[in-house]
């Protein structure tokens, strides 16, 4: 319809028609766009920004929140991808852009892409070190198995322990293992086997499946889950060829279910022959170590003492005598010596004692409590004091004293 008259707009009303023009549009409605992502932004709430662009031209994508929790992969600044969505204008910005709906790697899948990018991040964080792997034990006492309650899994697990090792327990979680709840379901299970301590050696795993049966064991919170676990883990996902990221973070992968029972437990029919074989060695090892000793003994019997014994202890008899005399010796010529050195020594004392120079006429004059007087000027008229002889002692009485002069 044509006006004569001009129409004047406000910006709001131009960008609210073109807006509606866009959106009226069945092309622009149901679109695919090829093109590498830049300026990608995570915001905060979930959104996704981004700019597409190829070789000549670029245009703005936004992709909400919604859409985006369903992607498999990590998107980021140049890769190059296939998406489905819309066209429409951005009112407020005054700007068309692309409403992403989907997306897709382009030249390689989703799933296959998502794996390798978390593969890599887990290993650069060491989630795959075989120094952390641990070894599982020779003979469990208890295995816990976690899958599928209705999969043909644990039934093969549970007759191959049965056959294999029937002394050990088995405590069976039973778990999704497919879907959207599996995950959350199998970290549970870890957890409890690693908090109550029930099991000596884990079993996770499923049958085959194609990659989206299987991707519940690409979950990066299980596959953290299983690294966490204090109980030696054995990842038994698919079949031979399948490989998930819980093979490369447990502690051993079995490339079956069945695999893994037998990788669990010794096999009972060859401890047996080993228990046999161990037994019969021991019993020849100790045969010829009795034969052994018995020649031993024999030898031992014809020689010497042991055929003659009167002859050791005629020996042993004519040493004791030979070291009796030689002690009687040393005694009788130690005991000569010591008189002669106490006989020299008492000769000594004696012209060394007192009353050896009282035999030659002299006396020891003495106070009455007995202390030796050394010094007339000590003693007065008829003070008493004690002198000894020879033989005896005599009291006396101080008449007089006179003091020599030198």
């Amino acid at each position: 319809m044509l006006y004569n008259t001009p129409l004047v707009l406000s910006v709001a009303q131009l960008n609210r028609y073109v807006k509606s023009k866009m959106d009226a549009d069945e092309n622009l409605n149901h679109i695919f766009l090829v093109g590498e992502i830049s300026n990608f932004k995570h915001h905060t709430s979930g959104h996704l920004y981004f700019t597409l662009k190829d070789e000549e031209a670029q245009v703005r994508a936004v992709m909400f929140r919604s859409a985006a929790a369903r992607l498999r992969f990590q998107v980021s600044d140049g890769m190059r991808v296939l998406v489905r969505g819309r066209v429409s204008l951005y009112e407020a910005g005054g700007s068309y852009q692309v409403f992403v709906d989907d997306m897709q790697p382009d030249g390689a899948g989703a799933l296959s892409l998502a794996f390798e990018q978390l593969k890599e991040k887990l290993a650069r964080e060491g989630l795959f070190d075989p120094a952390h792997k641990r070894a599982l034990p020779k003979f469990p006492h208890t295995i816990g198995v976690i899958t599928s309650e209705t999969g043909a899994a644990v039934h093969d697990i549970l007759r191959i322990l049965q056959r294999r090792y029937p002394a050990a327990q088995v405590i069976f979680a039973p778990v999704a293992v497919q879907g959207e709840d599996a995950p959350a379901q199998m970290i549970a299970a870890l957890e409890t086997f690693n908090r109550l301590r029930c099991a000596d050696v884990l079993i996770l795993g499923r049958g085959g499946g194609s990659a989206e049966d299987l991707w519940a064991f690409n979950d990066e919170q299980l596959a953290r889950a299983v690294y966490r676990s204090e109980i030696p883990v054995i990842s038994a996902v698919g079949h031979e060829t399948d490989f998930t990221i819980c093979d490369f973070v447990a502690d051993l992968r079995a490339p079956t279910p069945s695999a893994a029972a037998e990788l669990a437990v010794p096999d009972r029919a060859a401890l047996k022959t080993q228990l046999r074989q161990t037994t019969a060695e021991l019993q020849k090892a100790m045969t010829d170590t009795l034969s052994e000793r018995r020649s031993s003994l024999a030898l031992l019997c014809s020689r010497g003492a042991f055929s003659q014994p009167q002859l050791f202890f005629d020996e042993k008899r004519m040493r004791l005598l030979t070291l009796c005399s030689t002690f009687q010796h040393v005694q009788q010529t130690g005991l000569h010596a010591a008189r002669v050195k106490l006989g020299e020594m008492a000769a000594k004392l004696q012209s060394l004692s007192p009353l050896a120079v009282l035999s030659r006429g002299y006396a020891l004059a003495s106070d009455p409590g007995g202390r030796p007087l050394k010094s007339v000027t000590k003693l007065h008229k008829d003070d008493r004091i004690c002198v000894r002889l020879t033989d005896g002692t005599a009291t006396c009485a101080v008449l007089d004293t006179q003091l020599l002069t030198k």
